[in-house]
């Protein structure tokens, strides 16, 4: 059967029908690229990323303004978009010439500056850490960051990473996270940055971001450190109620607005504040703080360093006069010796000239059951000379173990010298926090599931009860009966055999020995509660 032909009146009334009609939903937006894909974007189409880790100005932008507003934007910024916004935004690097493209159309109204050709590149499953970390490579290769930016932005990783995986990060794992994402930073630098952001940067934003130096930066978080480990060591009852945080940023934030900032001045003002709540003097805070770092502070380039004078807690600090040159902590190390002979160091000195310096070495390492971390040639000298200046001079533990039998055991309360005591914890109160911290260290050591609290009274420490069968040992009986606290009767036998590790002749009491670490911290305590039982005497 065949179709009927149109005649020309039909083919006409087809012709002037309207156009089809569209009847979905009309689309507001084309959907993104899904490869890398070159195209053209106006300058209100983008925006800047908006975790850029750059805060300051970008210190080569006055160069970079000049380059293409003569040549042109050579290298047009990578660009992407976040699923459903309708700006595009940079992707890894070029805000700062997007900033100058935006400051030369208001300048000109010149087309070349207001259309752009990029590459768009998609918005990646991962799409927040890679922005961020590729923000951070790019800012450091095309003009440096300053150290709090490049803190403030590895912080910002971590929370993308945090987001990310549900559960806090370490340290190490965002080392290895940032070096596995193309940004490669170490963990020691990643915990400078942390305390940076954590402590400095709520006390001296404005130091910090006006370009405050990394020296300067690592000096101040090692100073925190040393000055908290002395706060905690020293303080008492007294200055229980005192957050030592709260203090070292208020000291802090006193220097913001400072002019010429140098670390010396901090740390002397430091030090000032924290004499009168430890009651300690001026001098011996500093060697304990340096000592806690391990060594003296070393000069920074171009800081001039100033040791500041011994200073009374009732001196005001608004009387410091910048500009002047204050006496030096103590005599300088390479001074000429003391006419009158050291009473300690005569007899050893000739046992050296005695003794081949092998056999010296030997005979002193024999003698160091753990070493005291940060008791460094120079610190000791340092406190040698400081003895001297006050009339008490100290034994020193390599000359003294060529003519006597001491002792070196580290921790957090070290032990040089079982008998001496120094004059500066030569008092009641003193001693007790001296034996307070040698027993927590002993039932650390032990590992004594019991507590160890301060006391007023007394020896200066209080036992609570053990947690289990270990703490209920013969060392818990016996420094219950040294803390003068009631309990049980020890068998003398089993003291014997807690003191030389073996049961005496005769006797069935299992033996049981003791580290010689602890072994010379509970002989050093015992030293000092019979000095304090002799003070308390004399009262």
């Amino acid at each position: 059967m065949s179709s009927k032909a149109m005649s020309a009146e039909d083919v006409k009334g087809k012709l002037l029908q309207g156009a089809f009609q569209h009847k979905g939903s009309a689309v507001s937006q084309l959907s993104d690229p899904i490869a890398d894909t070159p195209m053209v974007v106006t300058l209100d189409q983008l925006r800047p990323y908006d975790h850029n880790p750059r805060l300051n100005r970008n210190p080569i932008y006055d160069q970079l303004k000049e380059s293409i507003r003569s040549r042109g934007l050579d290298a047009p910024p990578a660009i992407t978009r976040r699923p459903g916004e309708t700006n595009y935004l940079i992707r890894n690097g070029g805000n700062t010439r997007l900033a100058i493209l935006n400051e030369l159309w208001a300048e000109t109204r010149d087309e070349q500056y207001w259309k752009i050709h990029c590459l768009y590149r998609p918005w990646a499953a991962r799409g927040e850490i890679i922005a961020l970390t590729g923000h951070l490579a790019e800012n450091d290769m095309h003009g440096a960051l300053t150290f709090v930016e490049r803190a403030l932005g590895i912080d910002r990783a971590r929370e993308f990473y945090e987001q990310e995986g549900g559960k806090p990060l370490s340290q190490r794992d965002l080392s290895r996270r940032l070096a596995e994402d193309g940004y490669p930073v170490s963990q020691p630098h990643i915990s400078k940055m942390q305390d940076t952001v954590q402590f400095l940067l709520p006390a001296i934003p404005k130091l910090l971001y006006a370009g405050l130096g990394k020296p300067q930066i690592e000096r101040l978080t090692a100073l925190r450190r040393s000055a908290e480990k002395t706060w905690r060591q020293h303080a008492g009852e007294a200055a229980a109620h005192i957050d030592f945080d709260g203090l070292f940023q208020d000291v802090l934030a006193s220097f913001d607005d400072a002019p010429d900032f140098t670390v010396e001045r901090f740390q002397d003002e430091l030090i000032h504040q924290m004499q009168q709540p430890l009651g300690k003097d001026y001098n011996w805070l500093k060697l304990d703080m340096l000592e806690a770092r391990g060594a003296a502070p070393e000069p920074v380039a171009g800081t001039p360093v100033t040791d500041k004078p011994r200073r009374s807690a009732a001196q005001p600090t608004s009387t410091k006069d910048p500009t002047t040159t204050p006496e030096p902590l103590i005599p300088p190390l390479d001074s000429g010796p003391d006419d009158s002979p050291h009473p300690l160091s005569q007899p050893a000195e000739v046992a050296s000239e005695q003794r081949p310096e092998q056999d010296s070495r030997a005979l002193i390492d024999a003698h160091v059951i753990s070493p005291i971390v940060g008791l460094t040639p120079r610190i000791q000298a340092m406190k040698q000379q400081l003895a001297k200046a006050s009339g008490e001079p100290l034994p020193d533990f390599a000359e003294s173990c060529l003519q006597a039998i001491p002792v070196q055991v580290g921790g957090l309360h070290p032990v040089s010298d079982l008998w001496y005591i120094e004059r500066q914890i030569d008092t009641p109160d003193e001693l007790r926090l001296q034996i307070c911290g040698l027993v927590h260290d002993i039932a650390q050591t032990a590992q004594l599931q019991v507590e160890v609290y301060p006391a007023t009274t007394g020896t200066g420490y209080a036992l609570g009860d053990p947690d289990d069968v270990k703490g209920r040992s013969v060392l818990v009986g016996l420094l219950h009966a040294l803390g003068g606290q009631p309990g049980a009767e020890i068998p003398v036998g089993a003291i014997a055999a807690l003191l030389i590790g073996a049961a005496p002749q005769g006797t069935q009491v299992l033996p049981a020995r003791l580290d010689d670490e602890t072994l010379v911290k509970l002989f050093r305590v015992i030293r000092l509660a019979r000095r304090l039982a002799d003070l308390e005497a004399e009262s």
